[in-house]
């Protein structure tokens, strides 16, 4: 009977364990496939109304006219897409996607460590690629993302993965090439739960917090230009923003802390630099293009910091910015604990940004090339060019509107992925429901 038991339990277990469990990664591609008659959103600007491509070996390997001549498909897979838009797999940059699960239970809490200054530390080994929120990306379009951690003065290490894998090292695209600082704010609200006046006022430990910043990046310096006869593996992660191996991004929204942060990273001799956030960006243009700075803006869907901001900033800021010249990519994360979640919505705040100046092209450019160049990983992916991976999806509509972007193909290197998940089961169970 005990034995019974036990054998009940754990059938109980598999069954559910199959339930919750994320589709299976999709294999290898082994065949060839044409995508013909779609309109074709290249990423770069460039549109094709009725378009012919050809998928070889993960590759894009043509990407032409429909009517281009002398292109034979005979033994392909063909995918009849006429009357359908492609487009690059969308990307979301500054995300902790598959390091929580649930907000609420700790131990699915992954997404920063102790201490304040952490540059060694990986986010790309605490990724959970089965993460059913990660999933859920896929149905709109969200293909790949910069796994980012959080916290601290120097959060950590970021890198890029692909959102269909068996594990980390599978989804891993481009590891440990971003380090992440929160630059003080030059302002602060009182705590008015400890009896402080709530309102705006000068930070007053401004000046030491950045003077923090500055001794500890010229400790770095010494420790890696010396014998280093004791290892120190912060100052050791450090040495990537210097040589150019990585990329420093400084999450700071304020135009005081810009110029600041700007300044910091010319004089410390920082190779690349990314202003994260960048609420008031718009006011230093001329600095940010001078120094050739790229911008993750903060989420669109958002309300004006500032009392006398105009009441449309966020929706207008990635005009203002691209406008004057500077690399845009949109990002989800501006706090609150829907970050994750709201991920699958970054192309919907794309389209927010078409509504307010940008052109279609211009807001596909903020989710797929620029986000893929300031990740450094425009080379293999970011926009449908020949020799380019095959990270792409067929949507029956416009992607960027929520009402007409329906996905019905989508490819990571190549490979047929699964497009269902969680929210796809649950749909389908109460719209039978309420069909019957």
């Amino acid at each position: 009977m005990k034995n019974l038991k036990i054998l009940i339990f754990l059938v109980a277990l598999i069954s559910q364990s199959l339930i919750i469990a994320q589709q299976t990664p999709a294999p290898k591609q082994t065949k060839d496939f044409a995508i013909v008659g779609a309109t074709a959103h290249i990423g770069n600007g460039t549109v094709i109304e009725k378009s012919l491509i050809i998928v070889k070996n993960g590759k894009l390997h043509t990407v032409t006219d429909v009517s281009a001549e002398n292109l034979d498909v005979t033994g392909m897979q063909v995918i009849d897409a006429a009357g359908k838009h492609v487009y690059p797999g969308f990307i979301i940059p500054n995300s902790t996607l598959g390091l929580v699960e649930i907000d609420a239970v700790k131990a699915s809490d992954d997404d920063a460590e102790l201490g304040s200054w952490n540059p060694h530390i990986r986010s790309l080994i605490a990724y959970n690629s089965e993460s059913k929120v990660v999933e859920s990306m896929r149905p709109n379009g969200v293909l790949l993302g910069q796994i980012t951690p959080r916290g601290g003065r120097i959060s950590g290490t970021s890198s890029v993965v692909q959102f269909d894998a068996w594990n980390w090292e599978d989804a891993a695209v481009k590891t440990d090439n971003g380090i992440h600082l929160n630059w003080p704010s030059s302002f602060t609200r009182g705590r008015w739960w400890l009896g402080e006046d709530p309102g705006l006022k000068p930070n007053k430990n401004y000046s030491n917090q950045v003077a923090e910043i500055v001794n500890y990046v010229t400790e770095s310096k010494a420790y890696n230009q010396g014998n280093k006869t004791i290892t120190h593996l912060p100052f050791e992660a450090l040495q990537g923003i210097f040589d150019g191996s990585k990329t420093l991004y400084i999450n700071v929204d304020n135009e005081k802390g810009i110029i600041d942060a700007v300044n910091f990273s010319k004089e410390n001799k920082v190779k690349n630099m990314v202003i994260v956030g960048g609420r008031e960006a718009y006011k230093v243009t001329d600095l940010l293009k001078q120094n050739n700075i790229a911008v993750l803006l903060e989420r669109v869907h958002s309300r004006p910091n500032n009392e006398d901001d105009d009441y449309d900033l966020p929706f207008k800021a990635a005009k203002l910015l691209v406008d004057d010249g500077i690399t845009v990519a949109l990002q989800v994360a501006a706090g609150g604990r829907m970050e994750r979640m709201n991920s699958r919505n970054l192309p919907f705040y794309a389209g927010t940004t078409v509504a307010h100046g940008l052109t279609k092209a211009q807001a596909l450019e903020l989710i797929t090339l620029n986000p893929a160049k300031i990740l450094g990983i425009d080379t293999n992916y970011g926009s449908l060019e020949s020799g380019k991976s095959a990270t792409l999806f067929i949507s029956e509509g416009d992607a960027l509107d929520m009402r007409t972007n329906n996905i019905t193909h989508a490819f990571i290197d190549g490979r047929a992925i699964s497009l269902e998940t969680h929210q796809t089961t649950l749909w389908k169970r109460y719209s039978g429901k309420y069909n019957n």
